[in-house]
């Protein structure tokens, strides 16, 4: 068991709170930088906000919310991308004591009609017409739904139930100027039990869980963060990472305590072009973006012709070798140093590759954080050798996300590093990872059944997953306890609902097994119902013929695509199966697939079938 590191103490109760305090400090410094696309193909203008500027447009979003009728912790819902007006809004909301639903702006009308429902959402702030359209759509299912609040004006037409954000900043200013204390008051009324935030996270039964997270959760997110060391008021961050996700909405807390800048722009597409633009002294990232520069470069140095193939690939050992190297003698002297041989070899690897990796990352770059999936430790350290210091941490949203990280220097590749001030941690005899400190949920929405199973009445927080503890204090997760799966971009999956879908879909299927943990898509392993696939073949020229040749056979394969794209349809993007392989038999209790009770036993399976896994996916990095 590893006790609390020194417990945060004298916080305020709210990060609205904090945010009046950074307000008061530092006015007139930059706190929000963000794009503007320019006409034509040129590159975007940034404009910025100074933290006086931003308190204007928060204070008038409060103040317009609290005149729409919002009362404290009623709930205000937001449905949009990364960009600084979901910064603005959901501090508006904090200030008026309202709480925040996010939803992710791909999430689909009828789970988006779910969690405005289950939540009783007062109002949508919505980012563009689309947004708007799936709560058009669903209204008469949302009774508590009074008003939509539209980003993007753009296609729009406002009136009693749809206003645009513009309006209701205009709005708040105006009620501000007949009661100029309103927002003081307001956030001077908040408790540090008061909920600040709702956000909903899968479950292995199809209906996502409200995580109730109050204002103390932030508060303590925020000094935690900042008494790591790791970060000071000169960094820059880029924020990219979807705000509806715990890991991006605690990027922001941290970010108000220390006063820094942060530039913000969630469209994923323009990372690589805004790096050398933004050029940020730290981000944070989900393990499929280094993946895919990874990727890149080794896709680039191929397309370069087989000797630049080759320095590449060199290149790539050296900076494993010299990260795995460094780091063990870190840990044993407390230098990193490497033997004059493999420096050397660094030294010219790093005029060759690395220092263009370091460009290609805005060239100041002191660490990025990585979190919600594993790294793969030979993804970790390549970087490392490179010059790219990830710092991997682990937190869930029920944790508020920052539960661990790997503190600067001393950071060690392939571990989630320590916990923050203020948490303690301890494996329970299954190896279970438990926690308990000021960054646990309240529990979940309206299901107290739900929160009894991992929420002790003492407060130790059961994760789900399973982990060791070095002697030191670094953890390393090894295992997952539930079956729910995240994939490497940090999304989480509940295959028995997806493979549930499929068994609705396809008349063929015996068995599926999804597979995706850790990794950037999901996959299937199908198995056919040897009675049914047979009449199948009749029809379809392949009576007769045994079920290995009737299940490898092009139109079978066909068949099942189809079923596949059909299923695919009713899916979330991020469960949705890119790549399928048909078994050569179906599962069965003698080879210890299934259980009596019918039950698909996941491990065995994977390790049968590993073949096939790998094969699907073969080539994924350089995809």
């Amino acid at each position: 068991m590893s006790d609390a590191q020194t417990p945060i103490e004298n916080r305020p109760p709210s990060v609205a709170a904090l945010f009046l305090e950074r307000v008061a400090a530092t006015p007139d410094a930059e706190a929000y930088r963000y794009p503007v696309p320019t006409p034509g193909e040129g590159p975007d203008d940034w404009k910025s906000l100074s933290w006086a500027e931003s308190a204007e447009r928060v204070h008038a979003i409060a103040a317009g919310l609290i005149e729409l009728g919002v009362r404290p912790e009623e709930r205000v819902a937001l449905a949009a991308s990364t960009r600084v007006e979901w910064l603005l809004a959901d501090l508006g909301i904090m200030c008026a004591g309202a709480a925040t639903t996010t939803i992710y702006p791909q999430t689909n009308a009828d789970e988006s009609a779910f969690i405005l429902s289950d939540s009783e959402s007062k109002v949508l702030i919505a980012e563009n017409a689309a947004q708007l359209a799936k709560a058009v759509e669903k209204r008469a299912e949302l009774p508590d739904l009074h008003h939509v609040v539209v980003i993007d004006a753009a296609g729009v037409e406002s009136g009693d139930w749809v206003l645009t954000l513009a309006e209701l900043e205009q709005r708040g200013a105006a009620h501000l100027e007949k009661h100029p204390e309103l927002i003081k008051e307001r956030v001077g009324a908040i408790t540090k039990d008061q909920l600040a935030t709702l956000i909903y996270t899968s479950g292995t039964t199809g209906r996502p869980k409200g995580v109730r997270l109050p204002h103390d959760n932030w508060s303590y997110m925020a000094k935690a963060i900042a008494s790591t060391g790791l970060l000071g008021p000169d960094d820059v961050q880029y924020l990219w990472l979807p705000l509806a996700h715990v890991f991006g909405k605690v990027l922001t807390s941290g970010q108000i305590e220390l006063g820094h800048v942060t530039a913000v722009d969630g469209r994923v597409d323009k990372i690589i072009e805004n790096l050398p633009v933004v050029q940020p002294t730290y981000m944070a990232a989900v393990p499929r973006i280094f993946e895919k520069v990874y990727n890149g470069v080794a896709a680039k140095a191929r397309a370069g012709g087989n000797a630049k193939y080759k320095i590449f690939q060199w290149a790539a050992e050296v900076a494993r070798e010299y990260a795995k190297v460094t780091q063990d003698n870190f840990q044993r002297t407390g230098v990193h140093s490497a033997p004059f041989g493999l420096a050397a070899k660094h030294k010219v690897a790093d005029t060759l590759v690395y220092s263009k990796i370091r460009e290609a990352f805005g060239g100041r770059l002191r660490a990025c954080i990585s979190g919600s999936a594993a790294l793969a430790p030979e993804i970790g350290y390549f970087f490392a050798g490179a010059g790219i210091h990830i710092l991997e941490g682990y937190g869930l949203t029920e944790s508020s996300a920052a539960s661990f990280v790997n503190p600067g220097e001393a950071y060690r590749t392939g571990t989630v590093g320590k916990p923050l001030p203020g948490t303690e941690v301890r494996i329970a005899d299954d190896g279970e990872i438990l926690l308990r400190g000021p960054g646990i949920m309240e529990g979940y929405h309206r299901l107290p059944e739900k929160t009894d199973e991992v929420l002790e009445s003492d407060g130790w927080f059961h994760t789900g997953d399973i982990g060791e503890l070095s002697p030191d204090g670094y953890l390393r997760i090894t295992d997952r306890k539930k079956d729910l799966i995240k994939t490497s971009g940090g999304k989480y999956i509940a295959p028995a609902e997806v493979e549930g879908q499929f068994k609705a879909v396809c008349p063929y299927v015996s068995n599926i097994l999804v597979h995706g943990a850790d990794r950037n898509f999901c996959t299937a392993l199908i198995a056919l119902d040897e009675l049914a696939i047979e009449e199948w073949a009749k029809e379809n020229g392949l009576e007769g013929k045994p079920y290995a040749e009737i299940v490898a056979a092009p139109q079978t394969v066909e068949m099942v695509e189809g079923y596949v794209k059909q299923l695919n349809e009713g899916l979330q993007r991020w469960q949705t199966i890119k790549k399928f392989r048909l078994l050569p038999r179906d599962l069965d209790v003698e080879h210890g697939e299934i259980t009596p009770s019918l039950k698909l036993k996941r491990p065995v399976v994977e390790r049968e079938y590993k073949h096939l896994i790998e094969e699907m996916y073969a080539g994924a990095r350089e995809a």
